[in-house]
């Protein structure tokens, strides 16, 4: 009987063992899936939308054919619709049955080149066809562009090829059922084997009289196995189990390769920094650059490329001063390394602000750099560069590595004053040194020298037949903050700071000889008086709301401006 039932069984295992084994190698399915782009209308930009590009968490190769270039760039999904916004566009997302859908939106028919643009982790460009692999660099939502030079309409051949992840669920289970009944049925073989012995010998303890009936042999055959049979049966058993247990072990590591990825980690707060540690590296490069050239050649029209505003303004003085007084001290260098620490914006809209402090090898003090990008077509450009004072400390960014919150002027929300409101009061207490406003900062170096100046140039006697004021402006317009980790605030202001001698009486004058403002109005003295400009960027840390402590002033930055005859 068991004979009968262990050969089928036997068969059948290896039967279903050969099926699994199959169903894993010449049934399995292609290890690739690729997907054609349908064709959807000519745009001047397509975007691989977030949809797609996060069905693939293990990656995918992306491949664009054209006749014309390719251009290919990664960025934030956010930046890649800013910088699409207004034009035509196709976008191409996941489809039905591991296809792609294409939707061209109408818009402007030509874009800028979008090549170089600070917006992007990563770019490439080659004629013909272009093969980029797709990894997300870093969490939150990615997209890629694709154009070929924003004039000529972008590829419409793309191809996305990625593994495939349909299984084969019965394998498995074929293969270990498959070889649990083979192993029972070599059991069964073998038990039904080990009774087919010679006939017992007299006085055998197996032996039994003829007259014992079947059942009794029966009972007699279960209630007491032979040591051999014992030891056959258990080995078998264990046999059968570490053979399944294998099978089930080696097939399920190569089932489930990897059984965590992305979409089963934590979500965490969308509070993405605007800017990579490539990017900003590569930013960096690209301001230094440019303002170390225009230091060099004193030329002014090299730096609108990568400045504006006070550092703009600020150097184009400078320059104009060295001009007629050669021996002008040149400002600061900026260095894009080593970077020392930032702070970098997590606000989406624009404009953008990212800071940065670097020390290059010919700057005594660390510097912070405000980059300041405008609008999505435009790249990041220097707005300020402020040598921190001696004895200062910048505030450290998270160290979670998310980015921080932008602060608006006029906002004074958990902290002990808005970033405007302390501009204006530095202002008031550099203009009047006996001021209330005084006690506002802790003590610095730069409202010391700055009240020690104008103090020693009115209690000159040189200068007792003229009327010296000095006045400190804020300018709003330049005023920008971050959030520090702490729960306060940088702030980054700028003051005109003007310098106004005027003689007392109508036959009174003011000398000028000898002196640098000689050299700038070409006059040894004047009548009428003079006006002195100078421009002074700040760096304040405004401290949270409740905190024991005054705002520090902790850089600043001073430049001649002009020397104007009244």
């Amino acid at each position: 009987m068991r004979n009968k039932i262990a050969v089928p069984l036997i068969v059948l295992g290896i039967l279903m063992m050969l099926v699994g084994i199959g169903q894993r190698t010449i049934w399995a399915p292609p290890q690739t899936v690729t997907a054609q782009a349908p064709d959807a209308g000519a745009a001047p930009v397509a975007v691989l939308e977030p949809d797609l590009l996060d069905s693939r968490p293990d990656g995918a190769e992306i491949t664009v054919r054209s006749d014309d270039g390719v251009f290919l760039a990664v960025g934030r999904s956010a930046d890649v619709d800013a910088w699409v916004d207004g034009a035509a566009v196709t976008r191409i997302g996941s489809g039905a049955d591991e296809s792609l859908s294409a939707e061209t939106s109408e818009g402007d028919s030509t874009v800028p080149s979008p090549a170089g643009s600070d917006l992007w982790v990563s770019e490439e460009s080659v004629d013909g066809e272009l093969s980029y692999t797709w990894t997300a660099p870093a969490a939150g939502d990615w997209s890629v562009l694709i154009a070929s030079d924003g004039t000529a309409p972008a590829p419409t051949d793309i191809t996305i090829s990625w593994p495939n992840d349909q299984g084969t669920p019965l394998a498995v289970p074929l293969i270990i059922a498959g070889a649990l009944a083979a192993v029972l049925g070599l059991a069964l073989a073998f038990l039904a084997r080990g009774r087919k012995t010679g006939p017992p010998t007299p006085g055998s303890r197996r032996a039994v009289r003829e007259t014992d009936t079947a059942a009794q042999r029966i009972v007699a055959r279960r209630g007491q196995k032979t040591s051999e049979e014992s030891s056959s049966s258990s080995a078998l058993r264990t046999a059968a189990g570490f053979t399944a247990a294998a099978l089930a072990g080696s097939l399920a590591v190569g089932l489930v390769p990897g059984a965590a990825n992305a979409a089963d980690a934590p979500a965490q707060e969308e509070n993405y920094p605007v800017v990579l540690d490539g990017q900003l590296s590569r930013i960096l490069s690209s301001v230094a650059g440019t303002v170390q050239e225009a230091d060099a050649a004193k030329d002014a029209s090299l730096l609108p490329e990568r400045t504006a505003s006070t550092a703009l303004e600020l150097r184009k003085a400078n320059y104009a001063t060295a001009a007629k007084v050669p021996d002008t001290k040149a400002p600061p260098a900026v260095a894009a390394s080593p970077l020392l620490t930032d702070l970098i914006s997590s606000d989406t809209s624009f404009p953008r602000t990212v800071v940065a402090v670097t020390q290059g090898g010919d700057n005594t003090v660390p510097q912070a750099l405000v980059l300041v990008q405008a609008s999505a077509r435009e790249n990041y450009k220097l707005v300020s560069a402020i040598q921190m004072l001696p004895g200062t400390t910048f505030p450290q960014p998270p160290a979670d590595g998310t980015g921080v919150e932008t602060v608006a002027a006029d906002s004074g929300e958990d902290l002990a004053m808005a970033p405007q409101a302390a501009v204006d009061a530095l202002a008031d207490a550099l203009t009047k040194p006996d001021g209330g406003n005084k006690e506002t900062f802790a003590p610095n170096s730069f409202a010391e020298a700055v009240t020690t100046f104008q103090a020693e140039v009115t209690g000159n006697p040189a200068n007792e037949f003229a009327t010296i004021t000095f006045s400190h402006t804020p300018v709003p317009s330049d005023t920008r903050a971050l959030r520090t980790a702490d729960g306060g605030a940088i702030v980054f202001g700028y003051m005109s700071h003007s310098y106004s001698s005027v003689p007392r009486e109508a036959a009174d004058s003011i000398n000028l000889e000898g002196t640098i403002y000689e050299t700038l109005t070409g006059e040894k003295n004047t009548e009428a008086g003079i006006d002195v400009a100078y421009g002074e960027a700040v760096m304040l840390y405004v401290p949270p709301a409740g905190a024991d402590e005054k705002v520090e002033v902790i850089g600043a930055a001073q430049q001649l401006l002009s020397a104007t005859l009244k």
